[in-house]
């Protein structure tokens, strides 16, 4: 999730005026105009030079999810899978230092472009597709040796493995830890007042699911953790503009001993997919789990710490 770079656009300047005068006047009429940018896709994010080759070397298939048509990525043979999930205003090539890593360690990848993003096609977006997406590359590739998610992504894996998700782990990439999150920085971001991000989160969470009853409840991976055993690790740079470290510190401090923490220090949100920490880390984990990383000396090497109260942010 670029949330920076899509409300720094000429083309929102008009609708950031409009959201913020609305705001003067009540906070529904304010949440009724922001909902539209809230949840705004598109453009789609174009490949990075740099990850051209892997784009282009990727076995190509597609799906449907929710009847939505959404291409798929593959890389490797291996006996064992690792998915992949991209965040908001993303796509799969955003993992290509990932997929170099992990098929020379004997894993097949697999990755999708979720509706209006990437190379698939539609205008709109939210979670019940990446969930959907998520379903059925399991039901075609069988439990998943780890998932990993990235910003918005993470959350969806969060989501999906406190749901039923077969997997031996969870990696989280600069990602929040529960839904709340995408509402209340989008607020901040473009001077909406709290009643007004409430009313914007409650609108938001009619549209997605009007049928459940604690919306933001069911994608709060703190008050409701991961299966008990299930391993986490979580990779964060301390500088990420776009969610805050304080989110993956969360986290980790809700999944106690099952979980590691590695905090990156000048990747930002984007970057910190290609940084030799996150590669180190998320090799290891792929491997040997919680043991493969303590093995590897990545607690040592890259900053894991064990308790996130211990955690500074610089």
């Amino acid at each position: 999730m670029k949330l920076t770079t899509h409300l720094n656009t000429a083309a929102t300047s008009a609708s950031v005026a409009a959201i913020r005068a609305a705001d003067r006047v009540s906070p529904e009429l304010a949440g009724r105009v922001a909902l539209p940018l809230f949840r705004q896709v598109r453009p789609a994010l174009p490949v990075r030079p740099g990850d051209r080759a892997v784009h282009e070397t990727a076995e190509r298939s597609s799906l449907t999810a929710r009847g939505r048509e959404i291409v798929t990525y593959s890389w490797g043979h291996g006996p064992e899978t690792v998915l992949l999930v991209h965040g908001w205003r993303g796509r799969a090539s955003q993992f290509g230092p990932i997929v170099r890593e992990l098929p020379a360690e004997g894993f097949r990848v697999v990755a999708f472009d979720a509706p209006a993003n990437g190379a698939s096609s539609g205008r709109h977006t939210d979670i019940r597709d990446y969930l959907a997406a998520i379903d059925e590359l399991q039901r075609r590739h069988g439990m998943f040796r780890v998932v990993v998610g990235h910003s918005f992504g993470a959350l969806a894996v969060l989501t999906a493995t406190r749901e039923g998700l077969a997997t031996g782990g969870v990696i989280t990439i600069a990602g929040m830890a529960d839904a709340r999150h995408l509402v209340d920085s989008f607020a901040a971001r473009v001077g909406m007042s709290a009643a007004s991000a409430d009313a914007l989160g409650r609108r938001f969470a009619a549209r997605v699911l009007p049928d459940e009853p604690d919306f933001f409840g069911r994608f709060d991976a703190v008050a409701d953790p991961l299966p008990a055993g299930m391993p986490l690790l979580v990779v964060h740079d301390r500088g990420d503009r776009e969610v805050a470290v304080s989110e993956s510190l969360r986290l980790h401090a809700a999944h106690g001993e099952r979980s590691r923490l590695v905090l990156t220090e000048g990747a930002g949100h984007s970057r910190v997919l290609g940084v030799d920490p996150t590669l180190d880390a998320v090799t290891a984990f792929a491997v040997g789990g919680l043991d493969g990383l303590d093995a590897a000396g990545v607690v040592r090497a890259q900053g894991v710490e064990r308790d996130a109260e211990r955690s500074t942010v610089s």
